[in-house]
C-alpha cells in the first residue's frame, strides 16, 4: 500500500531490480553501498527487496540467486493486519497456511508440500520447536521482514527440512528518529496497544536504538479459549570503528490464555450425520481446566568486521530460553454411539536453554570481467530441553507405551461442568540434549555480467540424546549422525531482464530411534531440482518469478510388519509455482501467485505413492492495492481472494473423502487523516466462510471472519 502516492517520484519495479544488477565489476559491489541501496529501494518501491542474504549468507540482489525466494515485509504485514505468524506468505506460492486452522498456541506452515515445523529461523538462526510442545512463536509486530527460502537449505543451515527455510528480521536501529504508536480493536474481543520508537542515542552518530514493545488480548477461533501477549524488544548498534559495527538484539515474550485445540473427527465436520454438524467454535476440550503459559527470552548480536578491501568477518550468536506450562484436554479418535467422543489430556511442564553461533568469512575479488564472493563458515547449535510428561499418551521408562482415556463428552452440545480433573499417574521426566556442529563453503562466480555459478557444500555432525524415567524405570534414546551437503546453481543474467537458472539442493533430518536391524536410524535425505525464470524487463512495470520443482526425500519411515519401522520410504513433491508483483497504473498495484503441488508419500508396504494430506494440486492469490488522488488523497482500499484446492486425508485415516475446496475473501481501507494520523479498517474472511482447512487423522477448521480497526500515529 502506498502512502500519499506521487506517481512521478516512484521508481518502477523493474528499474529497481535490474538497477541492482550494475553494482557489480570494478570493486563497485561492496556491503555497505549494497545495503544502503536495499534501504533506499525498499523505501521507495514499498516493500520490493532488492537484497537479501537468507539465501545465501551474503547480500545479494534476488534476481541473482538461482532459488526460488520470497519476501514479505513490514509494510505487507501492517497493510494486511497480520497479527500471527502463520498468516505472513498468504500471499505467495509454495505455502500452505494455517493447516491446522487458526491455532492461537502455534504457528503452521506446509513448504512445497512438506512440514515447516523445524524450517523456522531469526536473523539467520534456529529458533528450536522440540518436545512435542516447546515451540517458539514470533511477534510480527517485531519483524521488518521476512524471507522464504524455498527448497533443501542444509548447505548453510545445517539440519532442515527439505521444503525450505522461513527466516524472520527483526526490526532494528533507523539513522533517522522515527516512532509509530498503534491501537487496534476488533471482534473477538481483539485488543492491541504496540509503540515502535528508534533512532540516534542522544546526539552521536556512531550509536543507534530501537525499542518495540507490544500488548495483545482476544479470544480463540473455540468457544473459551483466549490468549494474552506482553511483548518487549530492544535493540543498539554501535559502531566500534569505520570497520567494525555490532548490533545487539533481545526479546521478552509472555503468552497466558486457554488453547485452542481444534481436533475434530470428521464424523460432523467432513461426514454428515443424524444430528447435523459441530459448530466451528465448539470446545472438545475443557476450558476451565485448560491452561498455557509460556515466556520466552533471547538475547544475542551481530558483528561486522572489515577485515581488508577482501575480507569480511561476520558473526551472529543467540542464547534463548523457553518457559512452558501447558494443559489442555483433547478428544481422541474413537466415538463413543451415537454422539459421545473419548478424551485425552495433554499435560507438559518445562523449559529450554538453547544457543546459536554462526561464523562467516566473505572475500570478495575482482577482475575486469569476472566477480567472485567466498563464503567460509562455520556454525554451533546447542538445545538442553528438561520437562514432565503427564499426557495421556507417553512413553514409559522401559520402551513401553500407552494412551488413557479420561473422558467421553457430547460432540455437538459438550457438558464442561461434568469433568473431573484427571489423575495420569507419575509424570515421564525428560532431559533432551541436542547439539550440532557444521563446516561450511560456498562460491559464486559471476562472468562478464552474464553467467552466474553457485557451488558450496557444508559438513555436519549432530548428536542428541532423550533420557527418560518415571516409576517403572529409566530408558534412553537418541542419534549420533554426520552429513555432507551440497549445492550448485546456473544462472544467465538477460539484457531483456528474462533470468533462467539452475539449481540442485539438498538437506538432512536426522531421526531418533533404533531400526529392525539394531542399528540408529539414517537421517531423512532431501535432494531438490529446480528450473525457473526470473523477470523483471523494460516494459513491465513490475517483475515475475517461475519455478518448477522436484523435491524427494529418502529414508522415511513406513511400517511393514515387523516389530518396527523400517527407512524404506520415500515422500516426493514436484509442482510449479508463479508469484509476481504489478504496478497496473500509477496508483493500482497488483501482488499474485499461483501453485501446483503433486506431493505423494509411503506409508507402509501396502500403501506407498499415496498423495499427502493439507497439500492442494491448485493454490491461487491475488491482491489489489489502489491509491487515491485528488480530493480523495490519503484514502487506500485493498482486497484479496485467496483460492485453496481440495485435499486428501491421511491415506491410512479410515477417512474416504477429499476435503473440499476453498475461496476467500479480504479487504482492507485506510485515510491518512494528516502527516501523523492514520486510520485502517481489516476484514479477512470477508463472507465468514465456513470451510475445513484440511484433515489427516482429525480434521481442521479454517478461520472464521476477523474484523480489525486500528488507529496509528507516526512521528
Amino acid at each position: 500500500m502506498l502512502r500519499n502516492a506521487i506517481p512521478f517520484a516512484r521508481v518502477p519495479l523493474a528499474a529497481a531490480v535490474r538497477r541492482s544488477l550494475t553494482l557489480s565489476l570494478g570493486g563497485m559491489l561492496c556491503i555497505a553501498p549494497l545495503a544502503v541501496l536495499a534501504q533506499e529501494e525498499e523505501n521507495v518501491d514499498n516493500g520490493t527487496t532488492v537484497v537479501t542474504a537468507t539465501a545465501l549468507k551474503v547480500d545479494t540482489p534476488e534476481v541473482e540467486t538461482p532459488r526460488a525466494i520470497s519476501t514479505v515485509d513490514a509494510e505487507e504485514l501492517e497493510t494486511r493486519a497480520v497479527n500471527k505468524y502463520d498468516e505472513t506468505f498468504q500471499y505467495r506460492s509454495g505455502v500452505v497456511s494455517q493447516p491446522y486452522g487458526d491455532d492461537n498456541n502455534t504457528d503452521w506452515f506446509f513448504l512445497r508440500g512438506f512440514s515447516a515445523e523445524n524450517s523456522t529461523y531469526q536473523d539467520g538462526l534456529r529458533l528450536f520447536r522440540s518436545g512435542g510442545y516447546f515451540w517458539w512463536m514470533n511477534e510480527p509486530f517485531g519483524i521488518e521482514r521476512v524471507d522464504l527460502l524455498k527448497g533443501p537449505a542444509s548447505i548453510l543451515y545445517g539440519e532442515a527440512p527439505p521444503g525450505g527455510v522461513i527466516n524472520a528480521i527483526s526490526k532494528r536501529p533507523t539513522d533517522e528518529a522515527q516512532g509509530t504508536l498503534e491501537i487496534e480493536a476488533g471482534n473477538q474481543d481483539h485488543r492491541q496497544v504496540g509503540i515502535d520508537v528508534s533512532g540516534p542515542v542522544g546526539e552521536r552518530d556512531d550509536m543507534r536504538y530501537r525499542m518495540v514493545g507490544l500488548y495483545r488480548d482476544g479470544e480463540g477461533e473455540l468457544e473459551g479459549s483466549e490468549k494474552e501477549r506482553y511483548y518487549f524488544a530492544p535493540s543498539l548498534e554501535v559502531d566500534l570503528s569505520e570497520d567494525t559495527s555490532v548490533t545487539f538484539l533481545a526479546s521478552v515474550q509472555k503468552d497466558e490464555g486457554v488453547p485452542t485445540t481444534g481436533f475434530f473427527p470428521a464424523y460432523g465436520t467432513l461426514n454428515s450425520t443424524p444430528f447435523g454438524e459441530i459448530d466451528r467454535d465448539t470446545n472438545l476440550g475443557q476450558p476451565d481446566y485448560d491452561k498455557v503459559e509460556q515466556q520466552q527470552t533471547s538475547f544475542g548480536y551481530e558483528l561486522e568486521h572489515q577485515l581488508n578491501d577482501t575480507w569480511e568477518f561476520q558473526q551472529n550468536a543467540r542464547y534463548s530460553r523457553l518457559d512452558l506450562e501447558l494443559r489442555t484436554v483433547y478428544p481422541d479418535s474413537y466415538i463413543t454411539p451415537p454422539r459421545d467422543i473419548t478424551r485425552g489430556v495433554v499435560d507438559r511442564d518445562g523449559d529450554y536453554d538453547a544457543f546459536n553461533i554462526d561464523n562467516r568469512f566473505i572475500a570478495r575479488t575482482y577482475t575486469d570481467n569476472t566477480e567472485n564472493t567466498l563464503l567460509l563458515g562455520a556454525g554451533y547449535q546447542e538445545l538442553n530441553l528438561d520437562y514432565a510428561n503427564a499426557d495421556s499418551f507417553r512413553t514409559l521408562g522401559d520402551g513401553s507405551s500407552y494412551f488413557t482415556s479420561i473422558d467421553t463428552v457430547d460432540l455437538f452440545n459438550p457438558d464442561y461442568s461434568a469433568f473431573t480433573a484427571p489423575d495420569t499417574g507419575d509424570p515421564t521426566r525428560h532431559e533432551v540434549e541436542r547439539n550440532q556442529l557444521g563446516v561450511y563453503a560456498q562460491n559464486q562466480l559471476r562472468i562478464a555480467d552474464k553467467w552466474i555459478f553457485l557451488a558450496g557444500a557444508r559438513y555436519d555432525t549432530v548428536e542428541s540424546s532423550d533420557d527418560f524415567s518415571d516409576s517403572s524405570g529409566r530408558s534412553s534414546e537418541g542419534y549420533d549422525d554426520e552429513q555432507l551437503s551440497l549445492t550448485a546453481g546456473a544462472m544467465y543474467l538477460g539484457d531483456n531482464g528474462v533470468s533462467p537458472y539452475l539449481s540442485y539442493s539438498e538437506s538432512f533430518t536426522p531421526v531418533a530411534g533404533i531400526g529392525p536391524d539394531g542399528e540408529s536410524y539414517e537421517p531423512l535425505e532431501g535432494r531438490q531440482m529446480e528450473a525457473g525464470l526470473k523477470v523483471a524487463p523494460l516494459n513491465f512495470d513490475g517483475y515475475l518469478t517461475l519455478a518448477a520443482f522436484d523435491v524427494e526425500e529418502e529414508n522415511t519411515l513406513i511400517s511393514t510388519g515387523a516389530p518396527v519401522q523400517e527407512q524404506v520410504g520415500e515422500r516426493r513433491s514436484q509442482g510449479v509455482e508463479v508469484e509476481g508483483v504489478s504496478y497496473l497504473t500509477d496508483n493500482l498495484k497488483l501482488t499474485a501467485s499461483y501453485t501446483y503441488t503433486d506431493t505423494r508419500y509411503d506409508v507402509n508396504d501396502a500403501q506407498r505413492d499415496e498423495r499427502a494430506p493439507f497439500v492442494p494440486y491448485h493454490m491461487a492469490s491475488a491482491w489489489l492495492d489502489y491509491d487515491f488522488a485528488g480530493d480523495l488523497s490519503g484514502l487506500s482500499v485493498g482486497g484479496g481472494v485467496r483460492y485453496m484446492g481440495e485435499t486428501v486425508p491421511s491415506a491410512d485415516s479410515g477417512i474416504d473423502r477429499e476435503v473440499s475446496s476453498a475461496t476467500l475473501y479480504d479487504a482492507m481501507a485506510s485515510y491518512d487523516i494528516n502527516d501523523n494520523w492514520t486510520a485502517q479498517m481489516n476484514v479477512n474472511n470477508l463472507t465468514d466462510e465456513k470451510y475445513v482447512s484440511g484433515c489427516d487423522y482429525y480434521c481442521y477448521y479454517g478461520a472464521s471472519r476477523s474484523v480489525v480497526g486500528s488507529l496509528k500515529y507516526n512521528w
